[in-house]
């Protein structure tokens, strides 16, 4: 499969609330299981690191969140922070009518494009143990495993 470009602008106000959403829903399937918490735990704990991240919304220094276009449309979105000495994904995001079309590897490419462009030479990112498709994207692109931490079910 052919790699599609992509183009990142930055997030608009108007679609902030929207995209925070998802973002924290997104984040809150993921950590919920691995930390015992109900449904709406994990919401509640997904909205308040988030909001924690980003207490200015996208005007947040520090914090690049793009959606991602093909044409003027929509696919995805990407959020990094540039807070550390080495830049660190939050957030991507394809948009599920696109799923499956390469989006995740163009955004992907995008944001190491615009993190080189900014100076950066490494980026960082958590991906869930169970998220096997995510892990096989990141491998796909040269990304190693720097830390890991386990768990045993007694």
């Amino acid at each position: 499969m052919t790699t599609p470009q992509v183009l990142l602008r930055p997030i608009s106000d108007a679609e902030y609330p929207s995209w925070m959403e998802r973002a924290a829903a997104s984040f809150a399937a993921d950590v919920g299981p691995t930390r015992g918490l109900t449904p709406d735990e994990a919401l509640a704990l997904a909205y308040e690191q988030t909001e924690q991240l980003l207490p200015e919304g996208p005007a947040t220094d520090q914090q690049l969140i793009w959606i991602a276009v093909v044409g003027d449309e929509p696919v995805g979105s990407l959020w990094i922070s540039t807070k550390a000495k080495v830049p660190f994904i939050y957030a991507i995001e394809v948009d599920r009518a696109q799923r499956g079309q390469g989006y995740g590897r163009a955004i992907m490419l995008a944001g190491e494009a615009e993190c080189r462009r900014l100076g950066y030479d490494q980026l960082d990112l958590n991906v869930f143990g169970d998220n096997t498709t995510a892990i096989g994207l990141y491998d796909s692109l040269g990304y190693a495993v720097i830390s890991q931490q386990m768990r045993k079910d007694l």
